[in-house]
């Protein structure tokens, strides 16, 4: 063929035989998909961040103070004195 032949499209089809857009909007679906992919496996790969507070910073200041006492860390006196502070 040529180039006078390729560029007056003698034949009656384009250079891609007639499936030009065909094959370029084909193109485009593939590319976005691998871009998807893409993004997709960046956020699986990175970490999250958990806002949630720990659980021992969720426990009640109650609960810490009776632990305290059970561990003989403060005495009976000690642990009404500092619970009817937590309850006023």
């Amino acid at each position: 063929m040529t180039i006078a032949q390729v560029v007056a499209d003698t034949s009656g089809f384009d250079h891609m035989s007639g499936f030009g857009w065909g094959m370029m909007g084909f193109g485009w679906i593939v590319g976005l998909v691998v871009v998807g992919v893409l993004v997709w496996a960046i956020v699986q790969a990175t970490p999250r961040r958990v806002d949630a507070a720990p659980a021992s910073a969720t426990r009640s200041a109650e609960t810490i103070l009776a632990d305290r006492f059970a561990r003989g860390e403060i005495d009976a006196d000690e642990y009404r004195r500092r619970l009817d502070a937590l309850r006023s």
